[in-house]
């Protein structure tokens, strides 16, 4: 038994919901599940756009900021018949990257960054191009799932075109989940809440804005309900919104997430 006994933990993520809730129960915790987003694959056509506006006007450069989005959009260039000039277009500019997954990736097609964060985080891919000129430079973004404010506009302040590709859409399938964790967190109803992924952070918290409520809510999870995340980024998303108290692991695993939540009731009782 672990040191979780009476506490609530809500669960937000879809993906492995099932295996974390089993992880939370054997620690003595109550699993909530609050699924706040789903992540969905988009088709090749609904890529095609992007990759065609790509290949017809390359750009100076390339930023890739996931393993698995990188790969998809590869995927569907060659789905589409176009794989061998979306490569040319990818080889002709200056390739950046976040995050040693996609540099993984990237080496499967023969590519190597020009440009890496040094954390793994959006903030340190942008210090990377603190020294480099955008100005009236193209620059092709690859994101995941959904729009990231803070990356696309530390670009755009830096003078570069932007365009951007979105390999993954992000879905909220039970609008009803996200209004209800919103009101559990700031009533105290709710000991703890697990992030497996930056858009289900974003999702509460555009609910919270809704409901005039995104400062109580940063101030319930620093005072009440604490905010679990699986990895630096989602960290990164929370401290965004004002939430100061997140507890993460040092391997961004979703069980490495349950461990440290409980450690952290271990140490705070």
């Amino acid at each position: 038994m672990g040191n979780l006994n009476g506490k609530r933990i809500a669960i937000t993520g879809s993906r492995k919901m099932m295996e974390m809730g089993m992880m939370v129960v054997k620690k003595g915790g109550e699993a909530v599940e609050r699924p706040l987003q789903e992540t969905i694959k988009c088709s090749a056509e609904d890529m095609k756009p992007a990759i065609d506006s790509y290949i017809a006007n390359g750009a100076d450069w390339t930023v890739f900021t996931t393993g698995i989005g990188a790969a998809a959009v590869f995927e569907a260039a060659e789905e589409l018949g176009l794989a061998e000039p979306f490569h040319k277009a990818a080889a002709a500019s200056n390739i950046a990257t976040r995050g040693y997954k996609t540099v993984q990736e990237l080496k499967k097609v023969g590519l190597v960054p020009f440009l890496g964060d040094g954390d793994g985080t959006n903030a340190g891919l942008l210090a990377a191009f603190e020294e480099t000129d955008l100005s009236g430079q193209r620059v092709f973004l690859q994101l995941h799932g959904e729009p990231v404010p803070a990356l696309e506009n530390g670009f755009t302040h830096k003078g570069a075109e932007l365009t951007y590709i979105l390999p993954y859409k992000t879905t909220v399938p039970q609008p009803d989940m996200v209004t209800a964790l919103v009101h559990e967190v700031l009533d105290g109803e709710i000991d703890a809440v697990l992030f497996t992924a930056t858009p289900q952070v974003r999702v509460l918290f555009q609910e919270a804005e809704k409901l005039g409520a995104t400062g109580r809510l940063a101030e319930a999870f620093n005072t009440k309900a604490v905010a679990g995340s699986v990895g630096k980024v989602t960290t990164g998303t929370l401290h965004e919104y004002g939430v100061t108290r997140v507890v993460a692991p040092e391997h961004e695993r979703m069980g490495a997430l349950v461990v440290a939540v409980d450690d952290y009731f271990k140490s705070h009782e």
